[in-house]
Formats: structure tokens, C-alpha cells, sequence
């Protein structure tokens, strides 16, 4: 089969991203339908969207579980995920961030920037990913649009670059002034397609006033603009096009387009602005890699080799699918692919085209493609799949640390081992979901990233594995730290037991660092008096010694170690003794320090009903919340407070109690912060 290159350049990799309830999956199912995909519009009440196919995404009304689909639209192909909106589920998020090419961002006309909005525009930030933003529900009662674009200036920093202006307001709004070619794009009440009209007479001044600060906006940021605008006092819609699609891929600039996905009102003008904005697999920079210690650059070529990334493992009940970005080169159905960080080659079974959990099998992937394969049997989420020949690593997604752990086990024995498998499953197929024993109590903990993100990975089981289990109470993972350190720690080891003994003497200055900051070793030792060979031995043992502090047994963060000086025995000195000697030294120097407790920390926006503001504050106090500010707005205030995350267990229930069902939160971790004397138990 023959390969084009700029077959990529009508390839655009989106995804979807927002705060929760934002109307994410309702633009997506909008887009489907305008597309032709669908020939329904599924609706997230009903329970029949594409996108949330899974049980308990239609039970609860959210998205848990990132989602593919393919579509068409004016001759470019769209690979388009739907991510999760909700807190607990951003390592979803962040694992679809590192495959795609561009994004939209989806706003509340009436909330504006949300919590959960900032934390993926930052995750998006971190990856380089162009994004268009959607401000959604501009039929809502006091839908704002200029109040939710100062929102996105404010808080997230960007230039918004505004191309619409709304025709009506809240219940009246039906439809948009496209500003780029001064024209209005009028939808009929239960049309399917708009009528391009000339801009209304009463809107027409206001609409030249906005066409005028777009042109000084991108004139400010774009060469090119800016030369016409002072030739001509005016830049025309070719170059404003052209413009806004370079500032848009460089992340200087942000369009910004408004509608309603609910009500079918300016999804085509945003499927238009995806094709003339937001880049191809052409337009990023060549992915790199790495081999032997070198730098391997790919290009978005179907004739290089083959180079590819798994983001998501999903088990079905046809078998194991493997989602797939391909970087570069072209697989085919049967090619031998090479597992570079598992060290073994793979055969690929099948490639299908994904569509939420319907799939159209092809015959070939092309470098820029996003899809499923079957038959890989090793490859985990972040495996780089690459040709045999031409091997290479890539950067994983990042994988968050776990802050909540429950205790699982089931009710029979005799399903102890569909347990273990049950378990193993979901952390294949989730990597923010860890699974381990406790040492000391022997329990099996399920740790993950928020109270309903374990709740759902333990409906799962119940579900998919059948197995009736029990849940103790979710626990924090608590950290500790140093409060005052030590300095001149003298540790000497010394052990004969016949044959070789072990020896080895060293000398410790620990000291605290900023919370948070991981764990630092140095050494001071001069005169040769420790070896470097002991050195990295001893920084070994230290970090050996980090997993159980002497508070509850819980992971130490947040110090230095410096190595001051030591001794050496001619015989009896060697790499195991030094590495004794830092974990156990270490361990009885931690004893000397004066130790912090540290609990994980989160950031709490609550909006309430104004007659209810008094008694969700005070139930804040009593979870030891510190508030940090409030807004009010139509009749509702949203409450931002920073709360330990051990008191937001069952905080759902108690709000909608104390609010009367009307009563919302979310949440997101901020870090850690020291917690009451009292250790918790482990």
C-alpha cells in the first residue's frame, strides 16, 4: 500500500477537556451527530451517549473512563477522546494529554473557569497542547459570555481571542456572529443546521467594535497581522485566518467560540475552527526518544520506522485492546512489533478503528493515527511499542501518586484468588490504582487518586469479576518529615559472623527541606576518607530507608542528608556494609530529629445556595477547612477552601443534607501539610 505524507495533514487528534458537568460529552455527542457519525443525539440524562457506554457512567451522569471516536468532517479525519471532568479521574486526563495534537476546552457560560478547568489547562500547558476554547451553555440563565472569557484572561493567563459574538441571550440565544467573515450563523428553534445570514442590524455596530479589538489582539502578537493593520488599518479575514491559526499552535493566543452543545447551536462553526486551527500530526515537532543513552528523533512519516505509544489497556469481553498513538512509520495487521521497555517482541492480531466501545477493524495504521490493536499481551499504558530494527524508548504519561487507600477483601476465601486477578486487572488497566499488602496487618489495599475513584474501581469488580467483596474505610497516605534536624549523627556498623565481616562508619547531617520537596543526599566527605564507590552505597541505603518513618511507619519526604565523613576497614568494607550502615543510620538518626506528620491537603470549592453559606462554613470549621475566599454569583456562592482530605470522606452526603440536594464540591490536591500531633494508626 502506497503512503502520502500529506494524507497527515487532514488528520486532527483532539481531545475534550473541562470541569465536570461543563458539558464536555454533550459537545462530544453533538459533534458525532453534525458529523454524520450518529443519526441520534444521545443525551447524558438519557443515558444514551456514545462516549459514557460504560454502566456506571451511566448510572452516575459523569465521565470516568476516557473515551475514542472517529469522525469526518469537510474532508479531514477527527480522532477525538472525551476525558473525564472529575478530580479523581485526572490521571485519565493526563495519560490522553501525551497522545494529542490539539484540544478543545469546554466552559461553563455561567461558572466560567472551574476548579477542575484550571487543573486540566495546566496539565495541558505541561504537555504543549494547543488548545480552541468552547464556552458552552450560553442558553443557561445568566450565561455570561464576556464574564467567562475575563475568567479565562484571570486565571488561566491567556490571550482569548475572541471570533463570536452571540445573537440573543440565555433563552433567547440561537445563534453567533463569526467576526473573522462578518457574517451571522442563525440556527431555527429544532433545526439541525444553521442559515448564514447578514449580521443583524442591531448587532451590527457592536460586532464591527469586537471585529476591531480582535484585529489589535492578534495585531499584538502576530508580525504579520500587525504589518497590515498599520498599512491598511485593518487586517483581512485571510490573514486574521492565518493568524489565529499560528498563535493558536504557538500558545500565544487562545480563539475562543460560544454555543450551546445542548441545544445543537455552534457545533459546526467549532468543527470549522478545529480543521483551520488546531495542527496535524505535520504541524508538531518530530517525537523523541531514546536509545543507549542517545537521542532518537521520529518524524510524522508512514514511510519511517515505526514508532508508537500505548495509552490505555482495556480488557473486553472480545479480548485485551491496546489504544495506540502511532508517531511514526505504518502497521499492518500480523507485523512483529518490538515492546522496547519490556525487552520482547509482540505480534500484532488485530487494528481497529475505535468508536467508545464499538470497533471497525482496518487493514493498516498510519503515523499520526490513534487506535486499538489486539494481541499484545505485555504492553501496559506508557509501553512504546517500535520497530524490531529501529528500537527506541518514549516518555511515558506521567503517573500520579496515589493519596487514598481502601482495604479490600472478599467475603468467601474460596474467591481469594479471583480477588488478586480481579485487582491485577484494573491496575493494568488504570496505573493510578495501585495494589499492595500491608506488611504488618497482612490486608490488601487498593490505593488510588479520590474516595469516588476507589468506589467505582470497586464497583468494577463487583460488576466484571462477580465477586462480593468488603471495603474498609478509605485511608490517606500520610507522609512525615523533618522538623529540626541533626547534625554530626555518628553510625557505626560492625558485624562477625565468620568468614568476611562488615564494617563501615559514616557521619550524618540531616536537615529539612520545603515540604514537598522530595529527598536530597549529599556528601561533604573529603581526604578520601569514603570511597565513591561507599558514597552512592550509602545514598542507597539512605533512600532504603525512606519508606517507614519513625512516626507511623510512613514514607519520609522533605530532607536533606549530608555525609560528613566515615571510615573505611581494609577488609571488612564493602558496598553492602555502606548501604547498612546509611539505611539503619538513617533510620536511628530520623529518631533524634524532631519529626513532622504531614497529611495530604486538597482544595475545596463548594457552591451553595446563599441561605445555606452559614452552616457549610461551619461544617468546613469542623473539618479543620481554612477558607480562602468566596464569590457570589446569581443567587449561589462558591466557597474555596483548602481541607485534609481524611475529612472529606462522606463530605457528598453531608452537603447535600445540609443544602437540600442543591449543594455542589469539588476538589483537587494541592500537596501536603503538617497534620494534628496524634499519628494515625497504619
Amino acid at each position: 500500500m502506497r503512503t502520502n505524507r500529506n494524507s497527515l495533514a487532514v488528520v486532527r487528534n483532539l481531545g475534550i477537556l473541562a470541569h465536570v458537568d461543563a458539558g464536555k460529552t454533550t459537545v462530544t455527542e453533538r459533534i458525532l451527530y453534525a458529523t454524520g457519525t450518529t443519526h441520534k443525539r444521545g443525551e447524558v440524562h438519557d443515558g444514551t451517549t456514545v462516549t459514557d457506554f460504560d454502566p456506571q457512567e451511566r448510572d452516575r451522569g459523569i465521565t470516568i473512563f476516557a473515551a475514542a471516536v472517529s469522525c469526518a468532517w469537510d474532508g479531514h479525519r477527527i480522532n477525538l477522546i472525551d476525558t473525564p471532568g472529575h478530580v479523581d479521574f485526572a490521571d485519565e486526563v493526563e495519560r490522553a494529554l501525551r497522545v494529542l495534537d490539539g484540544a478543545v476546552a469546554v466552559f461553563d457560560a455561567v461558572a466560567g473557569v472551574e476548579p477542575q478547568s484550571e487543573s486540566v489547562w495546566r496539565q495541558a500547558d505541561r504537555h504543549g497542547v494547543p488548545r480552541i476554547a468552547f464556552v458552552n451553555k450560553l442558553d443557561r440563565a445568566g450565561a455570561d459570555l464576556d464574564g467567562a472569557v475575563e475568567s479565562i484572561r484571570a486565571r488561566l493567563h491567556p490571550t482569548p481571542l475572541v471570533v463570536q459574538l452571540p445573537i440573543g441571550t440565555e433563552d433567547g440565544f440561537r445563534g453567533v456572529v463569526d467576526l473573522v467573515r462578518m457574517r451571522a450563523l442563525v440556527w431555527a428553534d429544532g433545526a439541525d443546521a444553521f442559515v448564514e445570514e447578514e449580521v443583524p442590524g442591531k448587532l451590527r455596530e457592536e460586532a464591527q467594535r469586537r471585529r476591531r479589538l480582535l484585529e489589535e489582539a492578534v495585531a499584538e502578537l502576530h508580525a504579520g497581522a500587525l504589518e497590515e493593520f498599520c498599512a491598511r488599518s485593518a487586517v483581512s479575514p485571510g490573514t486574521l485566518a492565518g493568524a489565529l491559526r499560528e498563535l493558536t499552535r504557538t500558545g500565544e493566543g487562545v480563539v475562543v467560540l460560544c454555543g450551546s452543545a445542548y441545544r445543537n447551536r455552534g457545533v459546526e462553526p467549532l468543527l470549522d475552527a478545529v480543521v483551520a486551527y488546531l495542527p496535524s500530526p505535520l504541524d508538531v515537532p518530530a517525537v523523541h526518544g531514546a536509545h543507549d543513552g542517545a537521542d532518537v528523533e521520529r518524524p510524522a512519516d508512514p514511510a519511517a520506522p515505526f514508532a508508537g505509544l500505548a495509552f490505555k489497556v482495556s480488557a473486553t469481553p472480545t479480548g485485551r485492546l491496546t489504544y495506540l498513538r502511532v508517531y511514526s512509520g505504518t502497521i499492518a495487521k500480523g507485523d512483529t512489533v518490538l515492546d522496547a521497555a519490556a525487552g520482547r517482541t509482540e505480534r500484532i492480531g488485530r487494528i481497529l478503528r475505535v468508536q467508545a466501545d464499538r470497533h471497525a477493524q482496518v487493514d493498516v495504521a498510519l503515523a499520526g493515527d490513534i487506535v486499538a490493536v489486539v494481541g499484545l499481551k505485555s504492553a501496559r499504558a506508557g509501553s512504546t511499542l517500535c520497530a524490531p530494527g529501529a528500537p527506541l524508548v518514549l516518555e511515558p504519561p506521567g503517573v500520579a501518586e496515589p493519596v487514598v487507600s481502601v482495604a479490600v477483601e472478599t467475603r468467601r476465601s474460596t474467591d481469594t484468588d479471583r480477588l488478586a486477578s480481579a485487582l491485577a486487572r484494573l491496575a493494568e488497566e488504570d496505573p493510578s490504582l495501585v495494589v499492595r499488602t500491608d506488611a504488618e496487618t497482612g490486608q490488601t489495599l487498593l490505593s488510588g487518586m479520590g474516595e469516588l475513584h476507589l468506589e467505582v474501581a470497586v464497583e468494577k469488580i463487583r460488576r466484571e469479576a462477580g465477586l462480593d467483596v468488603n471495603v474498609g474505610r478509605p485511608r490517606v497516605s500520610y507522609r512525615e518529615t523533618v522538623g529540626r534536624g541533626v547534625t554530626g549523627f555518628v553510625f557505626r556498623h560492625v558485624k562477625q559472623d565468620g568468614g568476611a565481616g562488615q564494617f563501615a562508619h559514616v557521619v550524618f547531617d540531616v536537615e529539612p527541606l520545603e515540604t514537598g520537596s522530595g529527598f536530597e543526599f549529599r556528601s561533604a566527605v573529603v581526604g578520601g576518607r569514603v570511597p565513591q564507590e561507599y558514597v552512592r552505597a550509602v545514598e542507597a541505603g539512605c533512600r532504603d530507608a525512606l519508606g517507614d518513618g519513625p512516626l507511623g511507619g510512613h514514607p519520609v519526604t522533605g530532607l536533606r542528608v549530608t555525609l560528613t565523613d566515615g571510615a573505611t576497614h581494609v577488609k571488612d568494607s564493602s558496598d553492602t556494609a555502606f548501604r547498612t550502615a546509611g539505611r539503619l543510620g538513617l533510620r536511628d538518626a530520623l529518631r533524634s530529629c524532631a519529626m513532622v506528620l504531614l497529611e495530604p491537603v486538597v482544595e475545596v470549592s463548594v457552591t451553595v445556595p446563599d441561605d445555606a453559606v452559614g452552616s457549610v462554613l461551619g461544617d468546613l470549621a469542623a473539618r479543620r477547612g481554612r477558607v480562602s475566599g468566596s464569590v457570589t454569583r446569581a443567587g449561589a456562592t462558591a466557597v474555596t477552601a483548602t481541607v485534609p482530605l481524611a475529612e472529606l470522606f462522606g463530605y457528598a452526603t453531608r452537603l447535600r443534607s445540609r443544602t437540600q440536594g442543591r449543594g455542589t464540591f469539588t476538589a483537587r490536591p494541592t500537596g501536603y501539610a503538617p497534620a494534628p500531633v496524634t499519628a494515625p494508626a497504619r
